[in-house]
């Protein structure tokens, strides 16, 4: 009955799963964030009319490696615009709950297309930040790297401390290429492989967040996608929830608590 099973058999039967799973995938892209008033990558494009900045570009083209070498000032000042678009926005219930069952289970990672830091924030350790950290800053002259809470903390564009090179953000920007301490990462973990996947709030348009998914059906493997709209893996996953993560994971964590919360408890 893969895709076709009510709202709340799909809670229960995910539940169920998470109950005698020892090893858990989870695969987060924007959706997850949006609900903390975060934008999506189409809200980001809405930003500038038709899709171009002030500067008569493209917002892919602004926040490209090649524009960030070539015209510094020009990345960073849209870097700053969308960091100020994320200001003050925190890590909601759907975070803490995948951080709460990291604590529990035996084996949790996160493999996330987020920029925003809100799994580390919730708790969650074992996170595979595919695209970055827009917390992060980083001298490519000198190696020289620093965590900020937000832009208001540098000057734009920012310059090392310690030599005086452009620093940039420790996040992919268009046409760079994945960094490979985070695909090593996935690679290592993956061929441990894991009893249990979901896949939330992403549209899972790229090989390497669609396919960890697939592998772990291929190996047996229970997988759910959470997402109120529909996707690539929508036909293919075992259990669908059209849903937006934080009502979904809340829903599933009740039943696998009894309502009795998470401090305390292991289910696995």
């Amino acid at each position: 009955m893969r895709g076709h099973l009510t709202q709340q058999r799909a809670f229960d039967q995910t539940a169920g799963f998470l109950k005698t799973a020892k090893s858990v995938l989870f695969i987060t892209g924007a959706g997850i964030s949006a609900e903390s008033g975060l934008p999506t990558y189409r809200g980001l494009g809405g930003m500038y009319n038709d899709r171009l900045t002030e500067d008569g570009v493209p917002i892919e083209t602004a926040l490209a490696g090649a524009t960030l070498r070539r015209s510094p000032d020009v990345t960073w000042k849209y870097l700053a615009q969308l960091e100020e678009r994320f200001r003050g926005a925190a890590f909601n219930q759907a975070h803490r709950v995948v951080a709460d069952i990291e604590r529990l289970w035996p084996r949790v990672w996160v493999l996330t297309q987020n920029i925003d830091g809100f799994h580390g924030d919730a708790g969650s350790k074992n996170v595979i930040e595919i695209h970055g950290n827009i917390h992060r800053v980083l001298c490519a002259a000198c190696a020289f790297r620093m965590n900020i809470r937000d832009f208001s903390e540098i000057e734009i564009p920012p310059l090392c401390p310690r030599c005086g090179h452009l620093m940039r953000p420790d996040v992919v920007l268009f046409g760079e290429t994945l960094p490979v301490e985070a695909l090593t990462t996935l690679v290592e973990q993956m061929e441990q492989g894991f009893d249990l996947c979901f896949s939330i709030g992403t549209m899972s348009v790229f090989p390497y967040i669609c396919q960890p998914l697939e592998d772990v059906q291929r190996r047996g493997g229970f997988t759910v996608e959470i997402n109120p709209e529909e996707t690539g893996l929508s036909s293919i996953v075992d259990v669908r929830i059209v849903s937006g993560a934080v009502d979904a994971l809340t829903r599933i964590w009740d039943v696998v608590s009894g309502g009795a919360g998470t401090a305390g408890h292991c289910f696995s």
